[in-house]
């Protein structure tokens, strides 16, 4: 700003009692037996949570159950860019999580029931166990299958992990047809990783009027669905999907999608259409789940409906159903998981942590799409700029208040966006309408600022 660099500080930060830095890293002191914490899941918020955990003084053992057959991995660039070799994408190899974090780390395993009144994780129908002090559900969520005629044939994928990766990067070869159902992130993030690749054609199909409508509204998504448009994609949208159908010569594999009673062609078919909570584990425990699998938990991210004499047990990550915006919401995003995993880690270790941190998310749609907050709906859209140049600010309101805002080519406006959130200072709708800049808001004037993880 005019030529000069201006900082602000967090108060509760910079007192005396909150200069000394965390605990380094180090394997001496780690306690290699004894309950300790247990975590169930291998995503962001299992290692952002064993990293907080141990940057935060936590001298006890710690244990990663996986059913995955790798270390935690940046899950993002699956979808975003199609990679397929495991190790590219590991936060850190099993010996670092070994030796540098004192992490028991058992990957290829399947948790079958948590017995809460024994502290106890059941592995494998009960051929197995282990003990818990401290347990953390960071089971993540099963990819939905839509329930039609064809949605099982060979060819048709759902899309979370790294061999779901490899088998679409292995289909989508130059001169395929493919057909992607859903319009939201993990479809058309799909689609801009296959764009590059001469694929005779590649169909979407959304229920909305848009790409991307629900949470970023129609003049956003028509924007993005403007430039996938530009790149030969075929949108084929507010449409009621039918069955799948087989090729003629292979009757186990798809052949096309039925839209509207219109046949697409497809070599094979993406189902983008959200995922569960992966909780199915969790029934008969005494933990009470949501109608939609989900966990409900506490400012703390402590589940709130379990026996009254349990204790110490935590959600996070996609199936955890948090406080946001005086809402209880569910966020499938790795950013989020990895935030709640570093706030638990500060409670267990510490003292109790509330998860203050807002949601950001992002994407590649012909430009960086950048997204913070989070609300159930939004009754206004404020925009800035043209969303069919992909260029842009949009403010979503929500009872009066602006409570998410989404930006391309607008940097750092989404970051500065997410700090006034936090903080309580977000302008109103009518200051927005009337030109005001949220980078020239002074955070520094917060005479209250809530505390971090």
């Amino acid at each position: 700003m005019d030529g000069k660099i201006h900082v602000t500080a967090n108060p509760q930060l910079t007192l005396k009692d909150n200069k000394s830095r965390p605990p380094k890293l180090s394997t001496a002191g780690f306690d290699s037996v004894g309950k300790g914490t247990v975590i169930i899941g291998g995503g962001s918020g299992a290692f952002q949570a064993v990293e907080s955990l141990r940057e935060h003084g936590y001298k006890f053992p710690i244990t990663i159950i996986s059913k995955e057959p790798h270390t935690p991995i940046d899950r993002t660039k699956l979808s975003k860019s199609l990679m397929t070799d495991a190790s590219k994408l590991e936060w850190k190899t099993s010996a670092d999580l070994k030796i540098k974090y004192g992490v028991n780390l058992r990957i290829g395993v399947e948790v079958t029931s948590v017995d809460l009144q024994n502290k106890k994780v059941v592995l494998d129908n009960g051929k197995d166990y282990v003990a818990y002090e401290k347990l953390v559900i960071a089971s993540g969520g099963t990819p939905r299958r839509l329930p039609i005629p064809g949605s099982d044939f060979e060819n048709v994928y759902t899309f979370r992990g790294v061999q779901d990766s490899q088998r679409v990067d292995a289909a989508a070869q130059e001169g395929k047809r493919v057909v992607i159902i859903g319009s939201s992130f993990i479809g058309m993030e799909i689609a801009v990783a296959i764009a590059k690749r001469k694929l005779a054609s590649i169909d979407i199909v959304g229920m909305e009027e848009y790409p991307f409508e629900t949470i970023l509204g129609k003049e956003v998504g028509a924007g993005i669905q403007k430039f996938h448009e530009s790149q030969g994609v075929k949108f084929h949208m507010k449409t009621k999907i039918d069955k799948i159908v087989p090729q003629e010569d292979n009757p186990s594999l798809a052949g096309g999608v039925v839209v509207n009673g219109e046949t697409i062609p497809a070599d094979f078919v993406i189902m983008g259409t959200g995922v569960a909570p992966a909780t199915e584990f969790l029934k008969g425990s005494g933990i009470e789940l949501e109608k939609d699998g989900a966990i409900q938990v506490d400012e703390y991210l402590r589940v709130v409906k379990l026996p009254q004499e349990i204790k110490g047990v935590f959600a996070i990550g996609d199936v955890a159903l948090f406080p946001q915006n005086e809402e209880n919401v569910r966020i499938e995003h790795w950013n989020v998981a990895g935030n709640h995993g570093r706030a638990i880690g500060k409670t267990i270790a510490r003292s109790p942590q509330p998860f203050v941190k807002t949601p950001v998310f992002w994407s590649a749609q012909g430009q960086a799409l950048r997204y913070c907050g989070y609300s159930v709906g939004y009754d206004d859209v404020v925009i800035k700029g043209d969303p069919g140049d992909l260029k842009f600010i949009a403010y979503y309101v929500n009872k009066g208040k602006i409570v998410a805002v989404a930006s391309m080519q607008n940097d750092p406006v989404v970051s500065k966006a997410s700090e006034l959130l936090r903080l309580g200072l977000m302008p109103s709708p009518e200051d927005v309408k009337g030109g005001k800049d949220l980078l020239t808001v002074d955070i520094s004037t917060a005479s209250a600022l809530p505390k971090v993880a």
